[in-house]
């Protein structure tokens, strides 16, 4: 018997080599003919910025660029956008960069078109009236931010991460353009793809999954899997980026239908007590819950799948696929985690709080949480 369902609607995706040239024509569907473009420094430097404008210009479209996203966007940063948003008269966003800009997009377009401030906004459906259309543009193949309806902003005060999310933010397309992401350093490329393929494997198995998240599941986690190999060794094609690039994609498409786990409530109190990047530290806790979620046995039923898929695409049949994921992480070469001093009961209650948990096929208390800690970052934990 299938469960019933009720699917969240999907961005226009536009994807292929040279996919930005169709930014243009992406901005006339939703009646633009002016911009307001956010990205960061680091786009700005890496020349996609100049390419944006230029396609615009040629088509006499008017773009306002904001270039100062910065990465995990606080509200202070959100507000900055918004500000810089209410000074120039525009009638479309554009997000050109990492999931950081996307958010602070659609940050900034709660802000301008709601008023208020991100904390009012914590949840999801809290903006009464209408917002800008956004057409997303992802440069690194990582959140999935460019599917989703949801901005993720950081408190000022705790650094707690607020999902604040409404269907009036989802952009209306997504152009997935492999080329804008053959700049990225390797660093970068490794940390988004942990993420992306973290995001297809706990998506997978949450309590909210259906027959349409699952099929984005699985169909994101193929396209990961056959190249993210070859992205931590640096040896990463055009067609491997163009698979992270889709595959990030459809995963942000599982995870606006399924929601997430344990695997990210656990992750980002490190981030916001200990400063771990969130790529980092998901990847380093999610082959403990895996192994805590494969007690269920539809989630053990899911991994299985996953894994047969794994080793069809020519994995080492001898590799379970959590060894997989462990064994991916060690070939990083990511800095070391020296949390001695970390304390497992004060993150644990903060995953606690975290709004992804309560979609993990396991319920968890924030023993299990501290145990997780514990098995995940053994020997370098106290408490």
């Amino acid at each position: 018997m299938i469960d019933p369902f009720a699917s969240r609607p999907s961005p226009k995706l536009v994807f292929g080599p040279g996919a930005l040239r169709e930014l243009p024509s992406c901005v006339r569907e939703v009646g633009g003919s002016s911009v307001f473009l956010v990205t960061d420094p680091g786009i700005l430097r890496a020349g996609h910025v100049a390419r944006a404008q230029s396609l615009l210009a040629g088509a006499g479209i008017r773009t306002v660029v904001f270039a100062d996203s910065k990465e995990n966007p606080t509200e202070s940063d959100a507000a900055a956008c918004g500000a810089a948003a209410r000074a120039e008269p525009f009638d479309c966003f554009v997000a050109l960069g990492g999931g950081s800009s996307l958010d602070t997009a659609k940050a900034g377009n709660f802000l301008l078109t709601n008023g208020g401030v991100m904390r009012d906004y914590h949840g999801y459906g809290k903006a009464a009236r209408p917002m800008l259309p956004l057409i997303a543009i992802p440069t690194s193949a990582g959140t999935g931010s460019e599917c989703q309806s949801y901005a993720l902003v950081s408190r000022d005060d705790t650094h707690e991460k607020m999902a604040c999310g409404d269907p009036k933010a989802r952009p209306y397309a997504a152009i997935l353009d492999p080329e804008l992401t053959a700049t990225l350093p390797r660093r970068v490329a490794v940390l988004s793809g942990l993420d992306a393929l973290s995001h297809a494997l706990e998506s997978a198995v949450t309590t909210k999954r259906n027959e349409l998240s699952s099929l984005y599941a699985e169909a994101a986690f193929r396209h990961l899997a056959g190249a993210i190999e070859r992205v931590v060794a640096g040896q990463a094609t055009a067609d491997d980026r163009g698979r992270m690039l889709l595959g990030a994609a459809l995963a942000g498409l599982a995870i606006e239908n399924s929601m997430l786990g344990a695997a990210h409530a656990s992750a980002n109190p490190l981030t916001a007590r200990h400063g771990v990047v969130h790529g980092h530290a998901v990847a380093r806790m999610l082959p403990a819950v895996m192994r805590f979620n494969a007690a269920e046995p539809a989630a053990a039923a899911i991994y299985a799948r996953l894994e047969t898929l794994l080793h069809a695409n020519g994995g080492d049949p001898a590799c379970s696929l959590v060894e997989w994921v462990e064994q991916l992480e060690a070939q990083c070469d990511l800095p070391a985690l020296d949390l001695r001093d970390l304390q497992v009961e004060r993150l644990a209650d903060d995953a606690m709080r975290q709004w992804t948990g309560r979609f993990n096929p396991r319920t968890l208390q924030a023993s299990d949480f501290a145990a997780l800690y514990r098995s995940a970052l053994s020997p370098h934990v106290t408490g």
